[in-house]
């Protein structure tokens, strides 16, 4: 099984994360911000990804802890399901509608962390969370995980629209990288025999 368990604690949040790539997009989310656990939900189920996030974080203080520890715990999670990476796609790519919305998601699981962001938001918050942090929590995962990843609203105006199109794209980009490859032999997929360094 390609798993991944992350107990992070600090002062300002408590973690556990567990992963399963090769799951059914069963998820139990709580991280004590609404629409980020409807977010990450979104990714598990159309992923195939299995995901347990349990956050306990300074919310009192605001939302900037608890969404960056989140995506790290989250990254770090999956980078140890994966491990060396052999046999898997590597490579994802996604287009995403969400009625008016239209997004493209690209990634490399590279081990080369990046983010490429071209989408905005027009209002200040989602449900209660902060719209600035979406962005950071893209970053977060990708650092976390060892992905280029690549990210672009082509249009859209609903703000909810633009970013669960993003979070679905990132899945559906996530589940076609992480799935094995029977054709590769269980071979890391570079010319170098390693990713990452």
């Amino acid at each position: 099984m390609r798993t991944g368990r992350i107990e992070r604690k600090t002062a300002e949040t408590d973690i556990l994360v567990e992963v399963n790539l090769d799951g059914t997009g069963a998820y139990d989310i709580s991280t004590g911000i609404g629409f980020l656990d409807h977010m990450v939900e979104q990714f598990s189920r159309h992923s195939l990804i299995d995901v347990t996030l349990k956050v306990n974080g300074d919310l009192h203080v605001d939302q900037h802890h608890t969404t960056e520890d989140s995506a790290i715990a989250l990254g770090q999670a999956l980078a140890q399901a994966m491990g060396d990476k052999a046999g898997i796609g590597r490579y994802g790519e996604a287009h995403s509608p969400m009625d008016e919305t239209l997004a493209r998601v690209v990634l490399d699981i590279s081990g080369r962390p990046f983010l490429v962001w071209k989408a905005r938001f027009t209002q200040e918050k989602l449900g209660e969370l902060d719209t600035e942090l979406i962005d950071h929590w893209f970053h977060s995962v990708a650092q976390a995980a060892g992905i280029t990843l690549h990210i672009q609203i082509l249009y859209g105006q609903n703000n909810h629209h633009i970013c669960e199109a993003i979070f679905k794209g990132f899945a559906r980009a996530m589940r076609q990288a992480v799935e094995l490859d029977a054709r590769k032999g269980g071979a890391v997929p570079s010319t170098k025999g390693q990713l990452g360094g």
